[in-house]
């Protein structure tokens, strides 16, 4: 377990009695008490055992469809009391807290633009602190993951020990098909920190069209996250708001039949011998890649001094530009794509006018 978090194991919640993927699913907004409940009833019949919907929408534009607000929550728990399911939804304030609580709430979760909030996380941690509910914390809107972290010590602190993420993606200004950048990288980052964290991804949002949430879940499974959160409505055509990102229950049904589930591990003994022998080749090639990196940060260093001798700013802006487009093709040639070049280079630039700069204030 990382310091800084105490955790509570997913197989402790008692939410969840199926394998992989664990899947949360519901409405993007209660509507109204039959559309809650002829959605929940949908996917009652093919054992989904969490029902999600949201009570209070945060939305980009005032006047638009913002949820119908706590006379929502009875909807909510005639779905548990009738229907056996436990019931989420979305918190975003000390009060919203409260209401779950009163209205036996089994779990909630914190949306993006709420967990880029350090104000706010920490009043709902303080209203959160003595109770034993499960709470999860979507990925804020922009990729920090100090900030994702940091909503996540915040709860941790205050006595939330039933912990899990959504990864729904990030907000971006680069065009995509995607309504949100998937930003596995950062994803998988935080899984490799915190492997007991319970880690859904969220298509829906991800995606922001249902003819793309076969494939996003099928690369959070292959990237073995432990499940799905996604938006079912008994009818997305008449939908208040996302209608475009959301699945029938049939149809939800449909996908997750469709996704092939992998092994985290094998006990395969020729997988075993397999694998190690080939993550020793990987050790040998990163090791190799640090003495590399060790020896291009020397010359930097030399190159840092040779400007300072001679009064030459750092930064030439020229220089990078071009040797960033000759990687990016030279990368190509070898198979590697645009995206991940221009990672690895920008973070090796980064380091390299970092030391040249503590040669010109020395």
């Amino acid at each position: 377990m990382k310091p800084g978090l105490d955790i509570v194991p997913t197989s402790e919640w008692g939410f969840f009695t199926l394998p992989r993927p664990m899947c949360i699913a519901g409405p993007c907004s209660a509507e109204s008490e039959e559309q809650v409940m002829e959605t929940a009833r949908g996917l009652a019949a093919f054992g989904i055992h969490v029902f999600r919907a949201g009570i209070w929408k945060p939305r980009t534009h005032p006047g638009s469809f913002e949820g119908v607000g706590s006379k929502g929550l009875p909807w909510l728990r005639r779905v548990k009391e009738e229907l056996g399911m436990k019931i989420c939804t979305e918190i975003a304030t000390e009060k919203h807290v409260l209401e779950c609580i009163k209205y036996g709430v089994d779990m909630v979760w914190v949306g993006a633009r709420t967990s880029a909030n350090p104000f706010l996380m920490q009043e709902i941690a303080d209203a959160l602190a003595g109770s034993d509910i499960p709470v999860l914390v979507k990925n804020p809107v922009n990729p920090d993951l100090d900030l994702w972290i940091g909503a996540l010590e915040r709860l941790n602190r205050a006595g939330v020990r039933k912990l899990g993420v959504v990864h729904r993606g990030f907000s971006t200004a680069s065009r995509s098909h995607y309504r949100n950048d998937p930003g596995w990288r950062i994803a998988i980052e935080l899984r490799t920190r915190f492997p007991e964290l319970a880690f859904f991804a969220d298509p829906s949002h991800m995606g922001g069209d249902r003819k793309y949430l076969l494939e996003l879940s099928q690369r959070a499974m292959d990237l073995g996250l432990d499940g799905l959160m996604v938006e079912s409505h008994c009818d997305p055509s008449v939908a208040l708001s996302d209608a475009k990102q959301q699945l029938t229950p049939a149809d939800l049904k449909t996908m997750l039949e469709s996704l092939v589930i992998r092994d985290n591990s094998s006990d395969s003994r020729a997988y075993k011998e397999g694998i190690e022998q080939l993550r020793a080749q990987i050790d040998v090639i990163d090791e190799n890649l640090l003495w590399l990196l060790r020896s291009r940060m020397d010359i930097s260093r030399k190159i840092g001094s040779y400007k300072k001798e001679h009064n030459v700013a750092i930064l030439q802006t020229g220089r990078w530009d071009s040797l960033l487009a000759e990687m990016v093709r030279k990368g190509g040639e070898y198979g590697l794509s645009e995206t991940a070049i221009r990672a690895i280079m920008t973070a090796i630039h980064d380091e390299s006018v970092r030391v040249q700069n503590e040669i010109l204030e020395g």
